[in-house]
């Protein structure tokens, strides 16, 4: 239950076990088309190219910057954590003049800053974090992504934590390139990176001046593999195990309704807040700006943070994360992703977390702290 990967369900681990084809044999490629499809309806992406990186998200967040990006251009960054911070230095990496727009951690995007920033100067790309992982806030994209579009910008959105727990709709966004990982609401296992390319985003990476510096996410290469119009060009070796695994991973969500996975993790979380609340402790973001499924509570003065992560993954076998950056020994992430949002996780937490407090004198009640749960759930 920390900030990703999520619990893999048997399903998908089943699904992974299967023999290991070619990655040109005809029925994985016929995979290839229903993931392809598969992941335009999880992104409302119809328009759009649709494929899964053989990496972690944080590929996404690299193929997306080194096709869009090259020497010289303008890109504004908004920063309000971590990997708003990782997307600035690939910017620079990829020789663009990089803008920041920083923001304290723990709050999210504000859109006139971003706006003011765009309207200096001409600008390429704007992008930014839609659900920061290291402090759990949630940006307002759809405002952004039209930010953008007014001033001519490309937009990039970081979708890795949001994708399958809270609404991601690139269409409505009117977004040019969302990407997301494997391994936090889909509950699959680490390793790839999903991602969708508007007509516009395509049409910048055909047009560009000079080779993308990444040959392997380079998609003037890639989507002779995956584009599939004509017959398909070995580019590399598909991840076969891994893609069965989104695919089951894909097919668990639709039979449970994107919708309903919204509401689950919704209710998960109010859960979890109001018996984190019942022991007195705090959370990091204003409620309006939750994640439910990225919760970022206050460590208490006096406790040992580390103590506390520690003694329950010792004794109750239950990983929590800890804060990075200026969080670091202030905060704990808990995740509620996937197949690790439901009530017997919110209670396991909350029944690990006090009794690891109660060891260090502070006065956690786990009993309040699960009837405030279960009254929530009750709701």
């Amino acid at each position: 239950m920390g900030p990703g990967p999520s619990d893999v369900g048997p399903r998908v681990l089943q699904a992974m076990a299967r023999p290991t084809i070619g990655h040109l044999d005809p029925e994985f490629q016929a995979l290839m088309e229903e993931i392809k499809s598969a992941l335009q309806r999880l992104f409302n992406a119809p328009d759009h190219a649709c494929v899964p990186l053989p990496a972690p998200g944080t590929a996404g967040m690299e193929a997306a910057i080194m096709n869009l990006l090259e020497p010289g251009d303008r890109a504004v960054i908004a920063v309000n954590g971590a990997f708003g911070g990782r997307m600035a230095d690939m910017a620079d990496r990829a020789g663009a003049t990089v803008v920041t727009v920083e923001h304290d951690w723990g709050q999210p995007v504000d859109p006139a800053r971003v706006e003011a920033a765009l309207a200096e100067a001409p600008t390429k790309v704007l992008a930014f974090v839609h659900a920061e992982t290291s402090t759990g806030v949630r940006s307002d994209a759809a405002t952004l992504c039209g930010i953008a579009r007014k001033h001519r910008a490309l937009s990039i959105v970081d979708c890795v934590t949001s994708l399958g727990g809270i609404p991601v709709d690139a269409a409505a966004w009117d977004a040019d390139v969302v990407y997301s990982g494997t391994q936090k609401c889909l509950s699959a296992p680490p390793g790839l990176s999903p991602i969708a390319l508007s007509t516009r985003a395509q049409a910048a990476i055909a047009g560009r001046k000079e080779k993308v510096r990444n040959w392997l996410f380079d998609f003037n290469l890639l989507m002779g593999y995956w584009g599939g119009e004509g017959g398909r060009t070995y580019h590399h070796t598909a991840p076969i195990n891994a893609l069965y695994g989104l695919h089951e991973a894909l097919v668990v969500l639709f039979e449970e309704g994107q919708q309903a996975a919204v509401v689950r993790h919704a209710r998960a979380h109010e859960a979890l807040v109001a018996g984190l609340e019942a022991t007195g402790l705090r959370m990091l973001v204003d409620e309006a700006h939750r994640l439910p499924q990225l919760n970022t509570v206050l460590v208490p003065d006096g406790i040992d943070e580390a103590a506390v992560r520690a003694h329950v993954l010792k004794t109750w076998d239950l990983e929590v994360g800890a804060g990075l950056g200026p969080l670091k020994g202030k905060v704990w992430r808990i995740g509620l992703m996937g197949a690790s949002a439901t009530p017997w996780h919110v209670r396991l937490c909350l029944t690990a977390l006090c009794e690891a407090l109660a060891a260090q004198g502070f006065d956690a009640d786990a009993k309040a702290a699960l009837a405030a749960a279960d009254r929530r759930l009750a709701a």
